[in-house]
This record gives C-alpha cells, sequence and structure tokens, in this order.
C-alpha cells in the first residue's frame, strides 16, 4: 500500500510533469512574449477543495516592481534547502529558462532588463480578478489572508489601515491572521477586528496579564468547503514584542506555542474537522520545524519571511505553501478529502502580471477612492535614479534602497554611522525612474519611524551586530526571528555565519578613515525604527526625502562593506 507521504511526493512529481504544480504552461509561453490571463489563471480543476493564499501584501494597493532577492542564506539543516537558494540555482532547481518570465518572477538577475519587457505585478484589483476566477471554477474556495496587511504604504499610514480594511473586505476573505497590524497599536487593531467580516485568528495571540487566550481573536474556525468539513488555525507571527514595540500592545503576548497548536489540532479533529490548515505568519522554516513538531496539520499556508515557492515544500503529511509578498502572487490548492484524509493535490502560483491580467473594475474604483485624497502628496516627484541605477530592499545583507537610507542618515544627522532595519517589504524603481513621495514611503512607512541619533561604542555596536546576526543564522529555525541582518552605512565588518553568537563578526571598521573600531571608543551613530519607547528624532521618510532633494539623481557606489564567510 503506497504511504500518504509517498503519494503527496508522487502527486506533486506527476503535477509537475504536467502543469499542474507550479507555474505549469505559462513560461515557456511567456518566453516567447505571449502570455494571456487565460494561460495564466489555466487551472485543471481538482479534488472538492480549494484554498487561495495571499499574504504579506503591506500596504500595496497598486501595481508595482519588485525585486527577488539576491543572496537568502539557510544555516544548519536548512542550508541549500529551500527557500535559501536564488539566482542561477533557483531557476535550476525548478527548471526555469533565463530571460522568461518565470524568471523575472522568481529570481533578480536581469531584474531591471526583464522588468521592461514584462511590466509591473500586483494590484489588489487585478488579484480580485484572479480570485473571482478561482471563485467562478470553485464558489466554496476559502480565501485565506496570511497578515502583514494594513501596513507599509502612505495612505494605510495616513489612515490608519483603512484603506486596506476598505479593499480586502471587499474581496471578501474567510480569514485573516497577524503581525506588522499591531504596529498600528492595540486599541486601533481590536478597533478594527471588532467590525470585521470575517474570521481573525490566532491561536497563540494571548492575553499578557492573565497568560490565557483572548475572545477577539479565536484559534480557528470551521468552514464547509466541497461537502469537507474545513479547520483553519491561526498563528500570527510568535515574536512580536521582540521584532516590533511591545509597548504599543502591552496586553498581549505570543509565542510559537507548539504545544497549544497540537491541542488545537487535536480538538478540531475531534469536532469533525477532515481537513486541517494553518494560516501561518511564522516565517518558512520556522514553519517547516512546526510541520515536523505538530501532528495533523495538512497544510501549512506559510507568510512572513517572504518567499514564493512554486510548488509546496513536503514536510512528512504536511503541505507548506509559500506565496510571496506585495501582492504579486496568489496561491490556489486544490485538495482531494477523502474521510479526513487528503488523497492528492494540485498547486499554482500564480503571478499577478498587471499588463496581462484585466483588472477588475469595481475594486479600482474603490482603490482610488480610497487614494484620492492623497494623490498630491504621492505622486510629487521628490527625485530620480541614475540610468543604471535600480533600488531594491531584499537581500540578507544589503540592497541599494537601505545604502541609500544610511547614507541619508549619515548625511542629515551628521553621523559616523548608520543603521537601516532589515526589513523585507518594500517595492523597487527601476534605473531612470522618477522617484515619488509613495515609493519612499513604501520602504519607510511604519509608527515608529523616528530618526534618532547616539553615542555609542564599539563594543555596544559589536553587540547589535551579533545579536541580529544570531536572529538571522542561529541554526535553530525557533530562534530566528525574521528580517534580515540589519544595514550599515559607514561601517565594514565580516561575518561567518558557522560561528556561534558572540564570534560571528569581526574586522569592524570605520569606513571614512579605513581605522578597526576601538570597542572603547564612541561613535555617532543614526538609525530609525528603534522598539524602544520614547525615541526622539525626525521621521526617517522626512531626513531620506531631504536627502534626495539634494542628490537629485540617485546614482550609488556598490556596497562591498560586508564580507561573508561559512556559506
Amino acid at each position: 500500500m503506497i504511504s500518504r507521504r509517498d503519494f503527496l511526493q508522487s502527486s506533486m512529481a506527476v503535477a509537475a510533469i504536467y502543469g499542474g504544480s507550479g507555474f505549469g504552461s505559462w513560461s515557456r509561453a511567456a518566453a516567447q512574449q505571449a502570455m494571456s490571463q487565460d494561460q495564466l489563471l489555466d487551472f485543471d480543476t481538482y479534488g472538492n477543495v480549494s484554498l487561495i493564499h495571499v499574504t504579506d501584501i503591506h500596504g500595496q494597493l497598486k501595481p508595482i516592481y519588485f525585486r527577488e532577492p539576491s543572496i537568502n542564506i539557510g544555516v544548519g539543516g536548512n542550508k541549500g534547502a529551500v527557500p535559501h537558494v536564488t539566482g542561477a540555482d533557483f531557476r535550476k532547481m525548478y527548471g526555469i529558462e533565463d530571460g522568461t518570465a518565470s524568471a523575472y518572477a522568481l529570481s533578480h538577475n536581469d531584474f531591471s532588463a526583464l522588468a521592461q519587457t514584462y511590466g509591473r505585478v500586483g494590484g489588489l484589483d487585478r488579484v480580485s480578478t484572479v480570485i473571482n476566477k478561482i471563485r467562478a471554477d470553485r464558489p466554496d474556495a476559502l480565501l485565506l489572508d496570511g497578515g502583514d496587511t494594513w501596513h507599509g504604504s502612505y495612505t494605510c499610514h495616513h489612515t490608519q489601515g483603512q484603506d486596506m480594511v476598505n479593499v480586502m473586505n471587499a474581496l471578501k476573505p474567510d480569514a485573516m491572521t497577524f503581525h506588522w497590524e499591531f504596529t498600528l497599536g492595540s486599541d486601533r487593531v481590536n478597533e478594527i477586528v471588532e467590525n470585521l467580516p470575517f474570521a481573525a485568528l490566532g491561536q497563540n495571540i494571548f492575553d499578557a496579564e492573565w497568560d490565557e487566550p483572548t475572545d477577539l481573536f479565536p484559534p480557528y474556525k470551521f468552514f464547509e468547503s466541497g461537502g469537507v468539513k474545513v479547520a483553519v488555525i491561526g498563528q500570527a507571527f510568535p515574536y512580536m514584542p521582540i521584532a516590533n514595540p511591545g509597548w504599543m500592545f502591552p496586553e498581549y503576548s505570543f509565542g510559537i506555542r507548539d504545544e497549544r497548536m497540537q491541542e488545537m489540532v487535536d480538538e478540531v479533529r475531534a469536532n469533525g474537522a477532515e481537513l486541517v490548515v494553518c494560516l501561518s505568519h511564522n516565517g518558512f522554516d520556522v514553519d517547516k520545524q512546526m510541520a515536523s513538531r505538530v501532528t495533523g496539520l495538512d497544510v501549512i499556508l506559510s507568510g512572513h519571511t517572504h518567499d514564493a515557492l512554486p510548488e509546496p515544500y513536503v514536510v512528512g503529511d504536511t503541505l507548506v505553501v509559500a506565496s510571496g509578498s506585495n501582492g504579486k502572487f496568489v496561491s490556489r490548492v486544490d485538495l482531494d478529502v477523502q474521510q479526513g484524509r487528503v488523497l492528492g493535490f494540485r498547486h499554482k502560483l500564480i503571478p499577478i502580471f498587471s499588463d496581462v491580467i484585466e483588472p477588475d473594475k469595481e475594486i479600482t474604483k474603490l482603490i482610488d477612492e480610497q487614494r484620492a485624497p492623497f494623490m498630491d502628496q504621492l505622486s510629487e516627484v521628490i527625485g530620480k535614479t541614475g540610468d543604471d541605477q535600480t533600488l531594491y530592499r531584499r537581500g540578507n545583507f544589503n540592497g541599494t534602497w537601505d545604502d541609500l537610507i544610511c547614507d541619508a542618515l549619515i548625511s542629515e544627522r551628521e553621523a559616523d554611522i548608520a543603521m537601516s532595519p532589515g526589513v523585507r517589504w518594500g517595492p523597487s524603481i527601476l534605473p531612470g525612474q522618477d522617484i515619488t513621495r509613495e515609493d519612499l514611503w513604501n520602504v519607510t512607512s511604519m509608527s515608529y519611524g523616528e530618526a534618532y541619533r547616539s553615542e555609542m561604542t564599539g563594543e555596544f555596536i559589536h553587540i547589535i551586530l551579533e545579536d541580529v546576526a544570531d536572529n538571522l543564522f542561529n541554526p535553530d529555525p525557533y530562534y530566528q526571528q525574521g528580517g534580515d541582518m540589519v544595514r550599515v552605512g559607514g561601517l565594514g565588518y565580516r561575518i561567518d555565519v558557522t560561528k556561534p553568537q558572540g564570534s560571528r563578526i569581526t574586522e569592524m571598521t570605520l569606513l571614512k578613515t579605513g581605522e578597526a573600531i576601538d570597542p572603547a571608543k564612541t561613535y555617532q551613530v543614526a538609525g530609525w525604527a528603534s522598539v524602544n519607547e520614547g525615541t526622539e528624532g525626525p521621521q526617517i521618510w522626512d531626513v531620506v526625502e531631504s536627502h534626495i532633494r539634494k542628490q537629485g539623481t540617485i546614482s550609488l557606489d556598490p556596497n562591498t562593506s560586508v564580507k561573508v564567510v561559512g556559506i
């Protein structure tokens, strides 16, 4: 008798051959620049249950450019495993030809050139078209939002998330979970959640004072789909008070809470659940580890780390699905569920090519209504990129957007060294493109954006770098709290990702003098997004706008200040 795991793995292999998993046939058509909406959305309907997954939209209502990372290092058991494979290695792993639309969507090489051919991605009116198409085919498909939705743009900041709430409500999700939403402050989050027309789930969101679950965020919800009783369990970002300011939501605690997750799985199974889905904002490596520890999860819809994978990753009996970020992809998963068992699946990661997919006119109108009061501010040009300069964020150690932000902090705040948080959100800007205020806010918008200036000893700077490095490169995924390495300006260093905490960072150098950083000496350090309450300073978007206006055209020198070994 074939085991369920063998069946799932062989099913995935067969599906990949016939276009049922991954991108199907559209990448070959796209290579001939012959894409059509029908090709992008074509799906061989399968089984009796369909899941639609979006995650990490980060406030992006309109089409954007978004470059995938050039480096994504895995450590321990995840070294060399997806999602820690990029560029040519990633394309080889999934059989993606250079220069195709799938190469453009999923890897960083030749990004700016391919963007000229394939255009912008995303836009929630295009996402709506995809959702409507799937629902026309499978009316009781479940739409599940993985969080990081009400954050990340000028309009989202100025409406306290209401623009995204209004548009997402129109898409009619069945459930969502959370992360950056909590940085609106717990009062605002509570206000929105109390009025949501769909489930706000989080089995790991607890009352901090009493250390018990909350009524506002139930652990799960049951749905009926295709004659199947489906339980969706929510898993919010576990490390909220560490990665973000805990003083903004002091009444809540989080954590991974594996034992409770297992209790919830057992509880929904005991109450008749035939399919158990975890809607997660753990991050991909954490989800993989959770899948190995918690039994009875059929599907984990993964969020937080912004990974986009053409095929689900199989851990034991669990499928882990990664659907990218910024509205760039929608995942569809069809499952054949019989008598409480998943007998097979088909999956497609659907790229939202904005010039190919027809926008949903009603959603376009709604989006434009949210943006209308702010259009003068959004559209104001504050500078432009040079003819060979792409601005992007992703990468474990640096991205050109953060190089620019660090330059601005050093210049505008008269600092020796600058630090910019290793957040992953934020669209890209092509060479020769105007930089608008909207573009700047897309990479800086947050509720604690003060740009501080502080004296720090060389020893303390080393401690900061070591602490962040351990967050990223601890071999146990449960000690990885998301994000990339803090970006630095004015400072060079060497990092060995194989070393333990305290010994990864060496050869720290002050770039303007070439001198080694002295542990006992004090340096002027500027940064932003401090989690400490009461941080003072101008807002980061004002600092960077002032710098861009003075520069006019942005052209950055290549950043070679970080030497990485051990990979």
